[in-house]
């Protein structure tokens, strides 16, 4: 039996259109991941399978059942993480950010509050939507999560009350895209553990949008790649995963000659000092009297579970968080609010992270937003030289991106953005390059094309590096510290 059938399909307008017609069929009882390199067309094709994208009639097929009546955006839930690159819908970040600007009061939302909102929104209330609401409740253990404010889960947290409400309506096919990104090896496996006893429930079907072949589950029954615009054949998964054969990229040169001779302040050894540091915010600790320092050349992994304050840490170490002026913090061998600018700072450092990844909204062209590096501004107010233009060209070319300078960053693949924002960390030579999770949404050849262009870097002198990842197999070699956070 056919859930879903797409027939040489091809879109109604143009510029959703694949290289070829799409075939592609969704069998009773098969769970399928869709996998591809960054813009191969993975979610061009889930956009023509939720309808988001129309085709011409008679092109597809839905076969829901007793749920035949219903709309097919009530049949297909479409969920995307987005850790890496969210978007104005994903207002829970926004009030995570806002945390330390915030008091809890009796109006802040609980995880309790906010499903009982999505649970009416579904449909009417009876008690067999009650049944299937606690039963949701005792497989994703959201019971006791209920009274806390949604601002405070983890990342972890967050896909369970995204996957319960989700499911509120009972689809029939939940499409989840990257649902492992952001999340520590404990949370990944738990999760993976969660989508298994779903896909067990034979009423329920999973398409799982994966950038990195080595996150298919277990219980994935198919495998559809996509290539250059391109659907091709459903594979088992045994099958896919018998055929995969590495094809890793080198890298170039990864800096312009004018710049290695780049003079560097040579009288302080000391990059970061914290002596000391707590930070709360309310009754939450972050932070807990942390002492450490990072030392001019040494390349150091910052690891920890989600919410262990990696985040935090880094936002003090950028300037970007008012509570370091209340800290003993010194950046540079120059104490916080001794009377450098936040400016000073940041020009002497390259940063890339989710955060940034989700500020950047502007639907500018790719070198615009590689040269706004050189400016440490979101946008760019000022016109890149003839000279400055060149290094942009030059490390949009190591990243393999240079045939995207013209291309509008808002109409690039989340993969293409993240390089493009690599490109922008690199692009001013800094003395201290924080990578917050840089590999994430990136497909396996460019993962180990990042890795690369990192350990390339650090091979010049005095270049410090601070690396967050939750893979251990994404780390520099170039690595030789670490500092581990602990939840508190």
């Amino acid at each position: 039996m056919t859930t879903i059938r797409l027939t040489a399909a091809t879109t109604k307008k143009p510029e959703w259109a694949m290289t070829h017609p799409v075939d592609f069929t969704l069998e009773t009882g098969e769970h399928i991941a869709i996998v591809g390199r960054n813009a191969a067309g993975k979610s061009m094709l889930v956009d023509m399978i939720t309808g988001r994208h129309p085709v011409f009639p008679g092109m597809v097929e839905y076969h829901f059942n007793d749920n035949s009546e219903r709309l097919v955006s009530e049949n297909i839930r479409y969920i995307t993480f987005r850790d890496t690159y969210g978007g104005d819908n994903d207002r829970t970040y926004f009030l995570q950010q806002r945390w330390n600007q915030m008091e809890i009061d009796e109006e802040t939302p609980t995880v309790g509050s906010k499903l009982e909102e999505a649970y009416q929104l579904a449909g009417s209330d009876t008690p067999e939507r009650r049944q299937l609401q606690q039963h949701l409740y005792e497989l994703f253990h959201i019971t006791p999560l209920l009274d806390k404010h949604v601002i405070l889960l983890s990342s972890g947290e967050l896909r369970k009350f995204k996957l319960s409400s989700s499911l509120f309506g009972s689809p029939r096919v939940l499409i989840i895209d990257n649902p492992f990104i952001g999340l520590d090896a404990e949370t990944r496996s738990q999760l993976a553990d969660l989508l298994a006893s779903l896909a067990a429930q034979q009423q329920l079907q999973l398409i799982l949008v994966l950038s990195r072949t080595d996150e298919i589950p277990d219980f994935m029954t198919h495998v559809v790649p996509v290539a250059g615009m391109t659907v091709l054949p459903k594979l088992t998964r045994a099958e896919f995963l018998s055929s995969l054969s590495p094809t890793l990229p080198s890298s170039p040169a990864t800096q312009p000659e004018r710049l290695r001779q780049q003079p560097t302040d040579s009288q302080t050894q000391e990059v970061i000092t914290f002596t000391d540091v707590t930070i709360r915010y309310g009754s939450r600790t972050i932070l807990s009297h942390l002492n450490w320092q990072v030392n001019k050349g040494e390349h150091w992994v910052l690891s920890g579970q989600n919410g262990s304050g990696k985040s935090t840490l880094l936002s003090l170490v950028c300037a970007d968080n008012p509570q370091a002026y209340a800290c003993d913090i010194a950046l540079f061998g120059h104490r916080r609010g001794s009377g450098e600018s936040i400016w000073d700072i940041k020009r002497r450092i390259g940063y890339v992270s989710p955060e940034m990844h989700r500020s950047y909204h502007r639907d500018i062209p790719a070198l615009l937003i590689v040269a706004s590096g050189l400016k440490d501004s979101v946008g760019l107010y000022v016109r890149p030289t003839a000279d400055e233009k060149q290094d942009c060209h030059h490390w949009m070319s190591v990243f393999g991106i240079d045939h995207l300078a013209d291309r509008s960053f808002l109409h690039m693949s989340s993969g293409e953005q993240r390089l493009v924002l690599l490109a922008r960390a690199f692009v001013k030579d800094p003395e201290l390059l924080i990578l917050d999770e840089p590999l994430h949404g990136l497909d396996n050849a460019n993962r180990h094309l990042v890795k690369q262009v990192i350990d390339d870097f650090c091979q010049h002198p005095d270049k410090t590096l601070i690396f967050v990842s939750h893979y251990r197999e994404e780390r520099p070699a170039c690595i030789d510290h670490e500092l581990t956070l602990c939840r508190h």
